[in-house]
């Protein structure tokens, strides 16, 4: 529908397939929404109050295959550490996909476990991977990653940082800058997006908004300089506390990726917050 909707002269036909892609997507973002918060769940019983394992290697016969990477890539923001989901089938076999850290090569286990004939398929590459369980293999597979990868884990946990590329102001944050920026991608894994520090600038107006729970606020700086920001699904996180608890008054050192955010013809400058730290604190 998304081809056909771009192929489209006949406006009315192009507004009838737009409201199906709409009503498509949010019961996407249903599924994808319900999914998440019963890893999430999952996921906190098996680490109780300790470290927890160093790979999350979690199924469910209730989860959607066209969102398991969604999952994935929740759980290993959430828990900073390797996660697979997997979509269980009636059969007891299984479609799952996996996020990694930097430092941690998840693809190469992977095929690591096909060529142990431990999964009947899978791939990737070091940040992501998919495979295909038969039924049975799911224990295997678990112990398989936790086996390999668990040194890894420790030794990219213990070094992790955010490498910050400069530091600017909420006035500086100009669509200039992000359009001269944009020249450098495309951005990804081998080249990440250049990340930015404010330092000691006040979030107002926090907000909550949408069914991720993402934190909206309005960044500014002393000299009055003003930037729309948001932190994705951070309303349950240290992140987004340190945010909605500084009411604007107390200035926080932020840090995350410049955007070009298009509304009703006008193009604005957004930042997508990664971290946050107290004004005084590293």
């Amino acid at each position: 529908m998304g081809a056909r909707l771009l192929s489209l002269d006949d406006d009315s036909a192009a507004m009838a397939i737009a409201a199906q892609l709409d009503v498509l997507n949010s019961e996407r973002q249903r599924i994808e929404l319900e999914a998440v918060e019963e890893a999430t769940r999952v996921a906190e019983a098996e680490i109780g109050g300790g470290e927890g394992p160093p790979v999350l290697v979690l199924a469910s016969a209730a989860w959607h295959a066209g969102v398991v990477g969604l999952v994935a890539a929740r759980l290993r923001e959430r828990f900073e550490r390797p996660a697979f989901a997997i979509a269980l089938g009636p059969d007891g076999g299984g479609t799952g996909s996996g996020r990694s850290l930097p430092g941690v090569d998840l693809g190469r286990a992977v095929l690591a476990a096909v060529e142990a004939g431990l999964v009947a398929r899978g791939g990737g590459h070091a940040m992501a991977a998919g495979v295909t369980l038969r039924a049975g293999d799911l224990g295997g597979f678990r112990a398989h990653l936790v086996e390999t990868l668990a040194t890894m884990v420790t030794t990219a946990r213990a070094a992790k940082g955010l490498e910050i590329d400069a530091a600017i102001t909420a006035r500086g944050a100009t669509p200039g800058l992000v359009v001269d920026l944009e020249r450098a991608g495309p951005f990804g894994a081998g080249n990440p997006s250049p990340m930015f520090a404010f330092p000691s600038h006040r979030a107002k107006f926090p907000d909550i908004v949408g069914a991720g729970g993402h934190v909206r606020f309005t960044l500014t700086s002393e000299d009055g300089g003003r930037l729309k920001a948001i932190a994705f699904r951070a309303a349950a996180t240290p992140v987004g506390a340190a945010i909605m608890s500084s009411g604007g008054d107390h200035p926080l050192h932020i840090a995350g990726t410049l955007g070009l955010d298009h509304y009703q013809g006008r193009a604005e400058v957004q930042l997508r917050v990664t971290d946050v730290a107290s004004h005084g604190n590293p």
